[in-house]
């Protein structure tokens, strides 16, 4: 998630469609829930994004019947959900029993939500993606468990790739096959040899930070932050991927600055790109008079000299201290994790265990599943830093400093004064 802006709401969950996003907003509760239930009470009140009902319907169905715990789910708008949340734990007079939240919240409330160490089991943990573990643990504690997540793949157009012409004209000028990329340097060939008549290779997304970070990872450096804290934004691995990333421009169109996931995701799904890195589930919710539907193929992140790395979009379901309703929530939890393929079966389809992504992956319609099991187990694949700042410097700094450097700007002196912006940031 790169802002809290409308468009950019379309990462927070990995980018949920804006029609999917405002179907889900429009049915979605979005007043206050019912008082928290009193200790014992087989109902638990769920705080959750608009969208995350959908993904925890089948879920709360088969929790019911198996457990006997009913879910009255409480829907609020992004920012209308980080507010609640503050003021509620804040109080500590809750109003919800169960609360899913954005990875990045977990450092601002993570005093706030109780441990929930026992359902990460040693099998459970084999099922969960490394990143995901990895963050789930903050302080020495498990104090979320993964209910969905996502991550950038590549998508591409299979009718232009397989065309014999394209195919011949690219062997002749590249000397290889023309195919899904797995190199940086295929995927710069490809996407000059597409930019022409007015279609583009690719498209840069100056509005957000993402698709840069992720070249951070696969430069074998932690993102923005290192594990102490340290601002190390203007080091060697952060340059190399930003001049790598708006080196692509000029495969791309115009107005790199002012493109954000919304409008990559119109340009692909419009013709007007051969390739995009996006959320695997977007592969799912072409339109069906889209131009290009069926004629898309997809293939995992391409990595760097680090390996595959990706930025991950999961939340997490948690159990605040101050419930009364604490061991029906946590049957909630569990119940999301047993039947954590139900997500699957929702408009935005996604899940956050290994073996949910695999049930589906060789059926017809779920061909990302693979690239995206790929993707999200690569060694240099990564969860954002652990700080409750982290969006700040998104908003702040990350974005406005990657407008200036995609409209051209010196990447040594944006990165310098982005270090010294965040390190004011941190004191």
């Amino acid at each position: 998630m790169s802002s809290r802006t409308t468009i950019s709401r379309i990462t927070a969950i990995g980018g949920l469609s804006t029609a999917v996003l405002l179907a889900a907003t429009a049915c979605g509760a979005g007043g206050p829930a019912a008082p928290s239930g009193s200790a014992g009470t087989s109902t638990v009140n769920v705080l959750v994004e608009a969208g995350g009902h959908a993904e925890l319907t089948g879920v709360a169905e088969q929790c019911k019947k198996e457990t006997g715990v009913s879910a009255n789910f409480v829907e609020l708008p992004y920012d209308g959900m980080f507010n609640r949340l503050s003021s509620e734990f804040s109080s500590g007079n809750v109003s919800f029993d169960v609360a899913a939240l954005d990875s990045v919240w977990l450092p601002s409330f993570k005093d706030a939500v109780q441990p929930i160490d026992e359902l990460f089991t040693d099998e459970a943990k084999k099922d969960i993606f490394p990143a995901l573990v990895k963050e789930a643990n903050v302080d020495g504690h498990f104090i979320g468990m993964p209910a969905w997540t996502n991550a950038e793949i590549i998508l591409y157009r299979k009718d232009l790739f397989g065309d014999a012409k394209n195919k011949a004209d690219f062997k002749a000028k590249y000397g290889y096959e023309l195919a899904a990329p797995t190199t940086w340097k295929q995927y710069q060939d490809i996407a000059e040899f597409f930019t022409r008549d007015g279609m583009y290779g690719t498209d840069v997304k100056g509005g957000v930070e993402t698709e840069w970070l992720a070249h951070v990872l696969q430069a074998g450096s932690p993102m923005v932050l290192d594990q102490n804290n340290n601002v190390v934004i203007d080091n060697a691995a952060h340059k190399e991927a930003l001049d790598f990333y708006v080196g692509l421009a000029k495969s791309a169109p115009s107005g790199a600055a002012q493109v954000d996931w919304a409008a990559a995701q119109n340009l692909f799904n419009q013709g007007k790109t051969a390739m995009t890195r996006f959320w695997a589930h977007a592969y799912r919710q072409i339109p069906k008079d889209s131009p290009v539907a069926g004629k898309v193929g997809a293939a995992p992140m391409i990595g760097g000299s680090a390996g595959v790395g990706a930025v991950p979009g999961p939340w997490y379901l948690t159990v605040p201290k101050a419930t009364k309703n604490a061991d029906a929530a946590k049957k909630f939890v569990k119940c999301a994790y047993d039947y954590n393929d139900k997500g699957i079966e929702s408009s935005l389809g996604l899940a956050s265990r290994i073996s949910a992504f695999e049930k589906y992956q060789d059926k017809a319609g779920y061909e990302s599943f693979k690239p995206l099991i790929e993707t999200l187990k690569g060694n240099a694949t990564a969860t954002r830093p652990a700080t409750g700042k982290w969006q700040q410097i998104v908003d702040t700094v990350l974005v406005p400093m990657l407008q200036k450097a995609v409209a051209g700007g010196d990447s040594a002196t944006l990165l310098a004064d982005a270090k010294r912006q965040i390190e004011d940031l941190l004191k």
